[in-house]
């Protein structure tokens, strides 16, 4: 398994942009990738302009297939328009210590 944790900035006026390409591109990958276990977008409590997606794949494959999908082409087209520069991607590694 692998995880993908984004942090993510959106710019003053752009949170409804935002959350319908997010969640178009979250709910495209559940539904139609194999490899794509969950994609979930998440407000922060201190700040509603700021998001976390934590993103599970079975493997480095699915991470790529994922990443060659025409919903995520259309995501990364529209990220800039919404998003502010320095968001952080963090893929971490195969191995679960404890799942809940």
């Amino acid at each position: 398994m692998i995880a993908q944790i984004v942090t993510l900035q959106v710019r003053p006026g752009e949170l409804d942009g935002f959350t319908a390409a997010i969640a178009e591109n979250a709910a495209a990958s559940v539904a139609t990738e194999d490899g794509c276990l969950q994609f979930d977008v998440v407000a922060t409590a201190a700040d509603d302009h700021s998001f976390v997606l934590y993103e599970r794949y079975t493997d480095e494959a699915a991470l790529a297939a994922h990443r060659a999908t025409d919903h995520f082409a259309r995501w990364t087209r529209a990220v800039g328009r919404y998003v502010v520069d320095g968001s952080k991607v963090n893929t971490v590694g195969t191995v679960t210590v404890h799942r809940g």
